[in-house]
């Protein structure tokens, strides 16, 4: 059987946690299956083994006869072969079943949190993403690799039963009573297993999640005084973390004890009742050593039926977060209007913000999020009353606003690969043609290492690239408006810099670059998208001077005729915007030029005043 992506994980069962394991069950039912059978017939010749001694000792042994002895003792041998080649296909066939189960969780996860798209941070925490997909999927397929030797234990654990009943019936009988009362015994921790696991795994959801939001803002932290603050948080939730995880650990380790230890109890009793009858002759040596070895073989059986017991305790619980995630719905889209056919203004009642069409607009305010909530407003990853023309965003289907309204975060996710896969254009789109970009060409120019010089070359690449009427190669109008983005970005140093240029892999968030390059990065991915309205929250906050006003001057050309609305405080951007919306508490409290601004409202030169000293001093610098 083979293990592949899935194409299709098939419809999850959402109505439990047990519901949702059965569900992995059944998705791989054959495989279960033949995992059941061979650790069944697995743990059933264990106890054949006993049966067999028996007869080579009474029928062998005890007379005398070495033929007999040695007819035995040769289908003990062949036995104990046989079982080890089942114990290795049971291996095989449970690791399967467990990958299995693995990589169809993973593949539902993934695609729930896709369906779910923009509605994800809404709905639930990083942590609790982080946490299913690290420690959940682990669980519950673990919990599916017990599965097949618990069933098989049961039938191991009824044949044992049987071959005790044709030695003695008093025997058998505290044989197949032994492992219910291990249950009545077990059953109560199960229980309370479940609930400490549960309250362990919703602490550690939320410490992943602070985890994250501090290892995020670990530097506004330090900056603004609060990291200590933070830190004495952390440790207190850690402090309580451990101490729920010692709870859970406790009553793991007293299941773990009764586990091994009744068992013990259970084969010593058995031995004194069995010695008690071959003393009295109720029973033969031979029949005695098979009892002992009964006792023996079920010890595999039982130390299974209770992990399996075990993992299903932690592994309902994991089920049950997983199956929560999967409750979660997107923001229903029940639009009913088209987009306005034209551009068109696009207002924010709550603001009072109006964004012209086709016109660089900025916000600028003291709160950041302020703006940035303008921009979900007028993108619609919140709700509002935000209208396109004179057509409210709510009643405009969901894919036609996506299509066409794109917001430019400086923290979007980069995913590990190419540099080509991460601005979205991967090299088989490219046909080869990216030799002649900024990977190779960069041998013999060193006029490129002054500002100037650069910016003329990329210029005349850029217009070369992107209008030339010559014909081109497989992949060249790809190209032309990968190298377009990147220069509007004034990213090309960064592609010129990676040692296989637009081929080079990067990390995981693009951990290898700097900050500035991965901000860089990110805008020329959104400018290759070239929508219609673009939304940018703090473009250009990580660069320097020289490369904002380059990233200013470029960009503008570059959106030329576009709709696009900045939400920043850099005197470089707001000197190049068309119009600017000055916000105080959440809401415009004047608009007009850069220059207007600065002339007529005070509080507006204020807020602009320090990064104003900041530019003026990297360009002396410069």
């Amino acid at each position: 059987m083979r293990i592949d992506a899935y194409e299709d994980p098939g419809t999850p069962d959402r109505r439990g946690g047990w519901r949702y394991l059965a569900w992995l069950v059944r998705r791989q039912w054959p495989r279960c299956l033949a995992g059941a059978v061979l650790a069944s017939a697995w743990m059933v010749l264990l106890a054949a083994t006993p049966y067999l001694m028996a007869r080579a000792v009474d029928h062998g042994l005890v007379p005398g006869d070495l033929g007999a002895l040695a007819g035995w003792t040769g289908a003990m041998v062949a036995v104990g072969a046989v079982n080890a080649w089942l114990g290795m296909l049971r291996h095989r066939t449970m690791t399967k079943v467990r990958m299995d189960a693995n990589f169809r969780t993973v593949k539902v996860v993934v695609g729930q949190a896709t369906r779910l798209g923009a509605a994800l941070r809404g709905q639930v925490g990083t942590g609790e993403v982080v946490t299913i997909g690290v420690g959940d999927v682990q669980t519950i397929s673990t919990t599916l690799t017990a599965v097949g030797p618990g069933i098989g234990a049961i039938v191991a654990y009824a044949a044992v039963g049987g071959l005790m009943l044709s030695v003695s019936t008093g025997l058998a009988l505290v044989v197949l009573l032994g492992v219910p009362v291990l249950g009545v015994l077990l059953g109560p921790l199960m229980g309370r297993l479940q609930g400490r696991e549960a309250e362990y795994r919703e602490r550690q959801s939320v410490l992943t999640a602070r985890i994250g939001d501090l290892a995020g803002g670990l530097r506004v932290l330090n900056g603004l005084g609060g990291k200590g603050l933070v830190a004495d948080a952390f440790r207190r939730d850690s402090a309580l973390l451990r101490a729920q995880g010692y709870r859970v650990g406790a009553v793991t380790s007293w299941i773990q004890a009764l586990g091994v230890g009744l068992p013990m109890l259970f084969l010593a009793l058995v031995t004194w009742l069995g010695a008690r009858q071959a003393a009295q002759g109720h029973i033969s040596v031979g029949e005695l050593v098979s009892v002992y070895g009964y006792v023996v073989a079920l010890g595999w059986p039982v130390a299974l039926l209770i992990e399996m017991g075990h993992q299903l305790s932690r592994g309902v619980v994991a089920a049950r977060r997983v199956v929560a995630f999967l409750r979660l719905e997107p923001a229903p889209d029940d639009g009913t209007r088209d987009a306005p056919a034209e551009p068109s203004v696009l207002h924010d009642p709550a603001s009072g913000v109006r964004i012209a069409p086709g016109r660089l607009t900025a916000l600028v305010t003291s709160r950041p999020s302020d703006a940035t909530d303008v921009l979900d407003r007028l993108a619609r990853y919140a709700p509002s009353d935000a209208t396109w023309g004179d057509v409210p965003l709510t009643d405009i289907p969901l894919p036609q606003i996506r299509a066409r309204i794109l917001v430019a975060d400086p923290e979007a996710d980069l995913f590990a690969g190419t540099l080509s896969d991460v601005m979205g254009v991967p090299e088989a789109g490219l046909g080869g043609a990216d030799g002649v970009d900024v990977r190779h060409r960069r041998a013999g120019a060193t006029s490129r290492d002054t500002p100037a010089a650069s910016d003329a070359v990329a210029e005349t690449e850029t217009d070369a690239y992107t209008y030339a009427d010559t014909e081109r190669p497989p992949g060249a109008d790809g190209l032309a408006k990968l190298t377009a983005a990147l220069h509007a970005a004034a990213a090309e140093d960064v592609v010129r810099a990676l040692p296989e240029g637009l081929d080079t892999r990067v990390a995981a968030q693009a951990r290898d670059l700097s900050g500035g390059q991965r901000q860089r990065i990110r805008l020329a991915r959104a400018l290759l998208a070239d929508p219609e309205v673009l939304l940018a929250a703090e473009p250009t906050s990580a660069l320097d001077a020289h490369t904002e006003a380059t990233v200013a001057d470029r960009l503008k050309r570059a959106r030329q005729g576009r709709t696009t609305v900045l939400a920043a405080t850099s005197p470089l951007l707001l000197a190049r915007a068309d119009v600017v919306h000055h916000l105080v508490d959440g809401k415009v409290a004047a608009s007009g030029t850069h220059r207007v601004l600065l002339d007529t409202e005070p509080g507006y030169r204020a807020l602009v005043a320090r990064d104003d000293e900041g530019t003026e001093e990297g360009e002396a610098t410069r």
